[in-house]
């Protein structure tokens, strides 16, 4: 595929001594209206070196290009040179290189001999897998997809919090109250009874904390009790988040929790010590971060134990030496963005100059419309229920409009379950939102169900021409207004992709892939694809064909499916 934006930048850097072709090429830009042009570059920076205005500069330039086979037209609007493409050379170059190579068109070998790990998910043990789970899940995975569609190999960990304090307070729990039966029948909601009724104890008997610190201490120093129980609620709970896993589609690399450092704690101690970076304070030990504008980080408590911090420093040392990555992606929410900014200062100061390629990327927090979600008072909305009512009240407008669609269950399962992750990475990650049902479960506008049904409406076209589209193509015939759009949206998808792993934003493809289903119903409804001119037909088919295979590319790196029937 013709990268026009690198002739675009080649062509100028000719003319431009005072600028290297990068420079040039950053900016140039897509005008916001095709008319003014497919690609323009702004003058403004020239002003200096020119000596010159802008409006003059760009004039001139578009004098000394003169004709170019690639263009229509090269031409100044203002301080703007604006660049219109051969309508044919333009739609010859992308559909020919998506018919290519299919499943990856969009895609890049950039991240060739790189690898990058992404942390997402993350459940606490023996808690529910709510629906404050969903944003770091699905936009952890897509970010992971992302990055292994642009070539970079990549490790996905869930770092699941099976370590600290709470598995104390549940072990208490469970020996004062708890009944085997009742948790094995239904781990999840057995274990949060248990761990409600802690709370509600413990405020009215304090002594019940200082038990299960010591219970936590006990499971830290390898007790065998200890041990036993909270490899039980580990595995139970496991059970559960696999089954919610399954549903969408998500599979890990690795399940090191914060269990799996706890033996590598003493090492890293050891290296703080020799640093000179570890302080006494009440007892306990720190990392004083004042200078660097942070508070204290705690690092030891006074009884010995560990904490979160030690253990997220624990796992990137790790990860480091055994993975050797060139980026370590936390996707956590934006609640964390101290505790990430102290604990990669605090790797930096051990002398290690991979600090600078931990990234966390932040999101923003979900509430109920009742209010804040609170594990301790029990007011939290299951995932799996609201994936199980998407994919129920798909299945009833299913029936209801579609009483002969083969596979019925599996594709209102695609559906429902499609609804909510695009949903969810419609918008920017870092946004706050309020979690509501018929949001979540609405079907109309531009939504996931939206995109799937335009790609499904694409392969219907397909299957019904039964064209074959290696046969010569007359691409002159895809110069219309609607064809160019969406032609021109198509183009952009490839560097819709890179900026989306550039930014960690998901959001970005979902947005562009709901731009191209519009400008492809608007082709569809606005050219016949069905048409009895042969060379007319074959040639729109093969610009749907490239629609439905950058909207099904495109559902891909979200972890949405992409129904050809529906």
């Amino acid at each position: 595929m013709i990268n026009f934006k690198k002739e675009i930048a080649d062509l100028l850097s000719q003319k431009i001594e005072s600028m290297s072709e990068k420079e040039i090429s950053d900016l140039i830009e897509i005008p916001p209206n095709p008319q003014m042009g497919d690609f323009a570059f702004p003058c403004f920076k020239l002003a200096k070196a020119f000596r010159k205005a802008p409006n003059q500069i760009a004039q001139e330039l578009a004098e000394s290009i003169g004709e170019v086979a690639l263009f229509e037209k090269v031409q100044n609007e203002g301080p703007y040179l604006n660049f219109f493409i051969d309508k044919t050379t333009y739609a010859k170059s992308l559909i020919e290189n998506v018919l290519q190579q299919p499943e990856k068109f969009g895609s890049s070998d950039q991240g060739a001999g790189k690898r990058v790990i992404v942390e997402y998910s993350s459940p606490n043990i023996a808690k529910p897998f709510h629906i404050g789970h969903i944003r770091t899940t699905v936009i952890g995975h897509a970010i992971n997809k992302i990055y292994q569609f642009l070539g970079y190999e990549t490790i996905s960990i869930n770092h699941l919090g099976d370590y600290g304090t709470q598995f104390g307070k549940l072990i208490v729990a469970f020996n004062n109250w708890g009944n085997a039966s009742e948790v094995e029948a239904e781990p999840i909601p057995a274990l949060l009874k248990l761990y409600i009724k802690f709370h509600e104890e413990a405020e009215k008997n304090p002594s019940l904390e200082d038990e299960a610190r010591l219970w936590f201490k006990r499971l830290e120093d390898g007790d065998e009790e200890a041990l036993k129980l909270w490899q039980w609620f580990r595995d139970e709970s496991l059970k559960e988040f696999n089954r919610v896993y399954e549903m969408l589609g998500i599979a890990f690399d690795s399940y090191a929790g914060e269990s799996f450092y706890s033996d590598k704690m003493p090492r890293v101690l050891e290296i703080m010590e020799e640093k000179g970076l570890l302080k006494e304070s009440k007892g306990a030990e720190i990392v004083d971060l004042e200078p660097y504008g942070m508070p204290p980080a705690l690092i030891r408590k006074s009884d010995g134990s560990t904490l979160y911090i030690t253990r997220d420093i624990a796992a990137a040392i790790y990860r480091k030496e055994h993975y050797n990555f060139d980026k370590n992606i936390y996707v956590v929410g934006a609640q964390q963005n101290l505790h990430f900014q102290q604990w990669m200062k605090i790797i930096e100061l051990m002398g290690n100059e991979w600090a600078k390629d931990c990234v966390h990327v932040a999101f923003g927090m979900v509430a109920l419309e009742e209010g804040t979600m609170s594990t301790r008072k029990g007011r939290v909305v299951f995932l799996e229920d609201v994936l199980t009512k998407a994919v129920e009240r798909t299945k009833e407008i299913i029936t209801a409009k579609s009483p002969n669609l083969e596979n019925k269950d599996e594709i209102a399962k695609q559906i429902g379950i499609g609804a909510v992750v695009f949903q969810e990475l419609s918008n920017s990650r870092i946004k706050d939102y309020v979690f509501s049902w018929d949001k979540t479960l609405t079907f109309d506008g531009e939504t996931g169900p939206y995109v799937q049904y335009t790609h499904a409406r694409a392969c219907s076209l397909l299957r019904k021409a039964e064209v074959k589209l290696t046969d010569t193509i007359d691409y002159s015939l895809l110069s219309n207004e609607d064809a160019m759009n969406l032609i021109r949206l198509i183009q952009q998808f490839p560097g819709v992709v890179e900026d989306a792993a550039r930014k960690y934003e998901p959001s970005i493809i979902t947005r562009h892939i709901v731009d191209v289903a519009q400008a492809f119903n608007k082709f569809y409804h606005d050219c016949p694809i069905i048409v009895a001119d042969h060379e007319l037909q074959r040639s729109r088919l093969a610009l749907v064909f490239a629609a439905k295979q950058t909207i099904q590319n495109g559902l891909s790196l979200l972890g949405v499916a992409a129904p050809e029937r529906m």
